[in-house]
């Protein structure tokens, strides 16, 4: 007997980002209902990594993901070159995260949906639950990632996703979908103990750019970023100095740089504090808008969270096991 469906999302969830714009320029943006894919296994494609690894988890063998956006490499600058426009238009199917973090993609997006079922991830999530941060100039926050059930609830939406595109294999998707979901209550349930071991006073997380804002709304932890959401701003003097005074008037003894920016501006705050006469260290390189080394624990979406969570922990003065929640972290050897 096969399996129901996924439920539908209730009424009001959030658009898909720049959805107004693709739904404009592709009305068949959903797959046609019922439709089996072309060829088997079929050609997923997605852009950013944390994407890409929960299709993986979902499609399993049925279908030959990749993605475009690889290690290091800043979303929010990122610039369709014609190879993966050539790849989205040979996929079957596209996966992005949407609200706005591949920006620069919009134009191949609307290109590629005119001709393909592009989906956007974050789709089921309710709009209640977006962070739309005012200098964001009204748009939400996209590195929904952060927060492991709203990420969960992105997982959800691919399994929901392909269900429909390739009904025959529903009852797969949804159980692939759940095992990986327990995997994840479990991440996040690593990620509440361990970062509540951090003393009170020193649960402040500060970082290269505002990528945290979800990871400290779920996990109680207060978060500053020297540049804001997207990396296209830039962070000026004012924004040096007031990090300064946090570090030095809170006594921080850590902050963190990040895979996918620039260390600049958080050695430039790691010398004023110094100059006020309070040091600080680097806390550790964490994940944030791209995830680890394609074949790495840190280059899965479960590894990368892991990753942050355990380097977060043990810098701030936290508890962590030394190699993370499931002993394969490769740069948290005792």
């Amino acid at each position: 007997m096969k399996s129901e469906p996924l439920k539908r999302p209730p009424a009001g969830v959030a658009a898909a980002a720049v959805a107004g714009l693709l739904l404009a320029a592709a009305p068949h943006l959903r797959a046609e209902s019922g439709r089996s894919p072309a060829r088997p296994p079929y050609r997923a494609v997605c852009t950013v990594g944390m994407v890409t690894d929960i299709v993986r988890q979902v499609a399993g063998e049925r279908a030959a993901v990749e993605g475009i956006i690889g290690e290091g490499v800043d979303p929010h600058l990122y610039q369709a070159t014609r190879g993966d426009v050539a790849r989205l238009l040979d996929a079957d199917i596209v996966f992005y995260n949407g609200l706005l973090l591949e920006g620069r993609m919009t134009d191949a997006l609307i290109k590629v949906a005119r001709k393909r079922p592009v989906f956007a991830v974050t789709e089921l999530i309710d709009a209640a639950l977006l962070l739309e941060p005012p200098e964001f100039q009204g748009h939400h926050d996209p590195h929904v990632w952060m927060d492991v059930r709203l990420w969960s609830r992105c997982t959800e939406q691919v399994a929901r996703t392909l269900q429909e595109f390739d009904p025959p294999h529903a009852d797969e998707y949804l159980a692939r979908y759940r095992r990986y979901a327990r995997e994840l209550e479990r991440l996040d349930e690593y990620a509440r103990a361990t970062l509540a071991t951090i003393p009170a006073e020193r649960r402040v997380l500060v970082t290269a750019h505002d990528a945290f804002n979800y990871f400290g709304r779920a996990y109680n932890v207060r978060v500053a970023g020297i540049q804001g959401i997207s990396t296209e701003s830039e962070a000026g003097i004012a924004d040096i100095n007031r990090l300064v005074d946090l570090l030095v008037q809170a006594k921080i003894p850590a902050v963190f740089v990040e895979t996918s920016v620039s260390e600049k501006n958080v050695r430039a705050l790691i010398e004023g504090a110094a100059a006020r006469g309070h040091s600080v260290r680097i806390g550790g390189s964490l994940f944030s808008d791209a995830m680890g080394r394609p074949g790495a624990y840190e280059g899965t979406y479960i590894g990368m969270i892991d990753h942050n969570v355990t380097t977060i922990a043990q810098a701030l003065g936290g508890s962590a096991p030394p190699r993370g929640m499931k002993g394969l972290l490769a740069g948290n050897r005792p």
